[in-house]
């Protein structure tokens, strides 16, 4: 498909400029600032960040000239601001009020931040592209509705996995292609080098000198090499992984097989031969199902670090053969295909949700987005009452594990979704092992974001979907 043609069926296009504000300016933002820049159709207008200073440097990063950006520290600035030609820098979001922005990047990375930057675009009749995940799949739902109801877009973000993906699953969807599986690889590949007998992920290196028959060679059964490759000392499934396949969960319907994801280390050719069902000699009890891998390859491999892949039903067995002929991963029978999309480009592929949401009406993410799965957790220890639970590296929380669970309205006996702990009190002894709940975390009914859910969980009913 040609999507410069596809943006050309709407006759207001060719000469419509979409003004749009950044809300968090950090590494992605400033990508996203310098794509806008030279993107058609699009303008980045407005810069914030708690930290103005934080929002000049990106700014600067994203190419602007110091000519053209300027200090703002009221809404009256900014306009004043914009009326100029210039691009202004606030320092709170709600300065945006009142601006001429016809689209909102919320790319804070905080979720009480990120909920209430999102309510206040879409009550505002702006169109809302949500970078931060972790607000997303709590509320992402109520999002989708609220701003269905203003006649405005809410819409996940190209650049990042969840809206790569779904893209993904519904262009093998158009194809009538049957979805087994579909998924990411997690942000770091496992490199083996055979020379210098070590592993390296994460930055770290691991000593493997005898882990060539875990590496595995061709014809070799991968799920027999699934154990010994487990053993090397890194994280398989992180926070993120599961957040994202959470919300890809939410918006398609594809349902995670096992809480954790089965996460395997596994080279991408062994995909089509690992996520298929049980029965044929795969991992998965059914069809239809989300999770993850973490990319195993040599040095002179192509890394996949942070792709997505769908694995699907070939039309039949001879086609699947051809597809393999043609060098495309297959089954051994020739039954199920690896698609893949082996980058994802952060801020610099921003622009297109945001181009989807304000010139085409049409979110990058699902049609129906509904409550079908939360990103909860287990005590991986005691959790004792007065600890307050903080988010550290790559969002861990110590003393967590995550997991996806059916989506459950907020209540004293259901799991508390894992963001919604993250700095809050523990008000009873959680027993290592235990679901952490609702009435084990002094939850805050007065945030934005505890609000939405309530209401969420009163519109939608999660848990009789």
């Amino acid at each position: 498909m040609n999507i410069e043609n596809l943006f050309a069926l709407k006759p207001s296009t060719p000469d419509r400029v979409i003004s749009a504000a950044l809300v968090g300016a950090g590494e992605f933002g400033a990508s996203f600032i310098g794509q806008a820049r030279r993107a058609p159709h699009i303008e980045p207008r407005v810069v914030c960040d708690l930290d103005i200073g934080r929002a000049r440097k990106a700014a600067l990063a994203g190419g602007l000239d110091e000519s053209e950006i300027v200090d703002c520290h009221s809404g009256t600035e900014a306009k004043a601001a914009l009326d100029r030609g210039l691009v202004a820098l606030i320092g709170d979001a709600a300065h945006l009020e009142g601006l001429p922005i016809d689209v909102v990047v919320e790319a804070t990375g905080d979720p009480e931040g990120a909920a209430m930057t999102a309510l206040a675009a879409i009550e505002a009749g702006r169109h809302l592209v949500m970078v931060t995940k972790e607000a997303e799949c709590i509320i992402g739902p109520i999002l989708a509705h609220r701003a269905r109801l203003k006649g405005v877009v809410h819409t996940p973000v190209d650049g990042d996995q969840p809206s790569l993906l779904i893209g993904l699953i519904g262009w093998a969807r158009m194809l009538g292609l049957p979805i087994v599986a579909a998924g990411k690889s997690s942000e770091s590949d496992f490199v083996w080098d055979a020379e210098a007998g070590t592993v390296t992920a994460w930055e770290k290196a691991a000593p493997a000198a005898d882990f060539a028959a875990a590496f595995g060679k061709l014809g070799s059964d991968p799920l027999a090499l699934l154990d010994a490759r487990a053993r090397l000392p890194f994280p398989r499934a992180t926070v993120p992984d599961l957040c994202e396949m959470g919300i890809v969960a939410n918006h398609t319907g594809l349902m995670p097989d096992v809480a954790a994801m089965h996460a395997p280390i596994a080279r991408t050719t062994e995909l089509p031969s690992l996520f298929r069902p049980a029965a044929e000699g795969g991992l998965l009890s059914g069809i239809g199902r989300v999770d993850m891998f973490n990319c195993l390859r040599r040095p002179d491999e192509l890394s996949f670090a942070g792709g997505v892949f769908v694995i699907a039903e070939t039309p039949d067995l001879a086609t699947g053969k051809l597809f393999a002929g043609k060098g495309i991963p297959c089954s051994p029978d020739g039954r199920y295909v690896l698609l893949h999309n082996p980058v994802h480009l952060l801020g610099a592929e921003a622009p297109m949700s945001a181009l989807s949401a304000a010139l085409l009406g049409q979110s990058t993410g699902g049609g129906e987005v509904l409550p079908r799965v939360d990103l909860t957790a287990r005590a991986s220890r005691d959790l004792e009452p007065g600890e307050t639970l903080t988010m550290g590296y790559r969002h861990v929380i110590e003393g967590l594990e995550p997991q996806l669970t059916p989506a459950r309205p907020l209540g004293p006996s259901e799991p508390v979704p894992y963001y919604l702990t993250t700095g809050r009190p523990v008000v009873r002894k959680v027993a290592r092992g235990a679901v952490v709940t609702c009435a084990d975390i002094a939850l805050d009914e007065s945030t934005t974001l505890v609000r939405l859910r309530r209401e969420q969980d009163t519109l939608f009913n999660p848990g009789a979907l």
